[in-house]
């Protein structure tokens, strides 16, 4: 919400009240509504009750209140303090934005118009939009005059421009069809002063003016090169407005203006009543010459803040380039090192599984051969002792495809089960899967025959028998 403060600045620039306590009071008569307020201030006083009696002797809106007895005290004072003159009669009253006197080393007669967004009307509803307030009228249902709105500028713009054309021709200056501050700002942006016409369309001089001079081919030509064009018709709001603002005393009235600091402009040189085209011509040299350095100095300084603006841009670009090429080689090298550390800990992983299969094979060996021992002494105790020589001993030789050889003496009533427990229990075999064979006549003693006694096989009293791996 726009806080006291801010409407009280906007309320003086707009009406030129310099008194802060006066503008103070009228604003708190009318509950601090800005627009309310401006309004009341800029309606004609024929619009407006003589007394608070015949007020209340007339049933108006405002009634016998002590507030509405304050409003019109205040209204009337603020009368006084502007200067009172009397009402122009029209819909909207004089507002007189202070002019100040500047004086440089181009010897320019200018003043400094405060804007503090310059008149009630299209630009106040603009200020008052920007500040987040809406229509005083619309809210408290009030039949005050409305504002002027910016695109109702615009249009009071291109009805002057149409008609001044269809009057005195197209050879002509090129007058933007947009508002006073529209034109101001693209001179302003185009390094080019702003060549001002207010049209009186009932003073006698302006015909002649408008057709011989203003009209001139060399004059027209000359302003629409160097200047940037604005025209307003007096009875339209802004034209009218921009008298007061100028404090035109004489048509026909031109002026020159510029865009100054601080929402201001500098009025450059105004001319007055009827001159010829030379004239013209010498008064525009004139202040061309006079504000060449300036409007230099500002094209100047733009050109170096769009240099300054491009050379940031390219150091900006550059430091995100080489930020970016930065943050890529960081990327590239934590993705390295991820992968590194990705492959070191799968190598890690299957040094550890070939370490355990290797323990696990080491330990299942050793299982292995633990239990192969172990059957081996089995057998072996299962065997019993040795046998002396007898005729119920039988004499038996094993060779083994090593070519070791190896014998025994069992008893004749032994089993063939007996031999392949004998020679498990040497332990001279890597396999477990063989066969016992005699080669004259060739016998394989395999499963079937494991329960023969040694006798009954006719290995008895003697054998000589080979393994034969399956």
């Amino acid at each position: 919400m726009v806080d006291v403060a801010d409407k009280l600045a906007y309320f003086q620039a707009i009406t030129g009240l310099e008194d802060p306590d006066l503008c103070s009071e009228i604003l708190a008569a009318h509950g601090w509504d800005l627009e309310l307020a401006i309004s009341s201030f800029t309606t004609p006083n024929s619009d407006r009750p003589e007394s608070p009696a015949t007020v209340a002797a007339d049933g108006a809106e405002v009634g016998s209140s002590e507030q509405s007895n304050e409003e019109l005290r205040l209204i009337q004072r603020s009368e006084t303090v502007a200067g009172g003159a009397a009402s122009p009669g029209l819909a909207w009253k004089l507002i007189t934005l202070p002019i100040s006197v500047i004086s440089g080393s181009l010897g320019l007669i200018s003043g400094a118009i405060g804007l503090g967004m310059w008149v009630a009307g299209g630009v106040l509803s603009y200020s008052l939009g920007m500040v987040g307030l809406g229509s005083g009228s619309d809210r408290n249902g009030d039949s005050s005059s409305p504002l002027v709105s910016v695109s109702a500028a615009a249009a009071e713009a291109m009805d002057f421009v149409a008609s001044f054309e269809r009057d005195y021709g197209a050879t002509r200056p090129n007058f933007v069809t947009e508002g006073f501050m529209d034109g101001l700002q693209r001179s302003r942006s185009a390094f080019k002063l702003l060549f001002v016409y207010l049209h009186s369309p009932d003073h006698p001089d302006t015909p002649l003016f408008c057709e011989r001079t203003l009209c001139s081919e060399p004059l027209a030509a000359f302003i629409n090169e160097n200047f940037v064009s604005w025209g307003g018709n007096i009875r339209a709001s802004e034209g009218f407005k921009m008298s007061n603002s100028l404090k035109a005393s004489r048509y026909p009235f031109c002026a020159v203006v510029m865009a100054a600091t601080n929402q201001r402009i500098a009025l450059l040189q105004q001319v007055e009543g009827p001159k010829s085209p030379e004239e013209m011509l010498t008064i525009l040299q004139k202040v061309l010459e006079e504000s060449a350095p300036v409007l230099v100095a500002a094209r100047l300084d733009a050109e170096e803040r769009r240099t300054n603006t491009r050379l940031r841009e390219e150091q900006d670009a550059a430091y995100r380039a080489a930020l970016e090429a930065d943050q890529a080689r960081e990327r590239q090298r934590k993705e390295e090192q991820e992968r590194l550390e990705r492959e070191a800990a799968e190598a890690e992983r299957k040094r550890k599984e070939e370490e355990e299969a290797r323990e696990r094979a080491a330990r299942e060996a050793a299982e292995k051969e633990a239990a192969l021992a172990r059957r081996r002494q089995e057998k072996a105790l299962s065997l019993g002792s040795e046998p002396e020589k007898g005729p119920n001993v039988t004499q038996v030789l094993v060779r083994f495809p090593t070519g070791k050889r190896k014998d025994r003496r069992f008893h004749s009533t032994a089993t063939i089960q007996s031999l392949y427990d004998y020679v498990d229990s040497l332990g001279c075999l890597d396999v477990e899967s063989y066969s016992l064979v005699s080669n004259f006549p060739r016998v394989v003693y395999g499963p079937e025959k494991l329960s023969l006694s040694l006798k009954e096989a006719g290995l008895h009293p003697q054998a000589s028998l080979f393994v034969e791996l399956n």
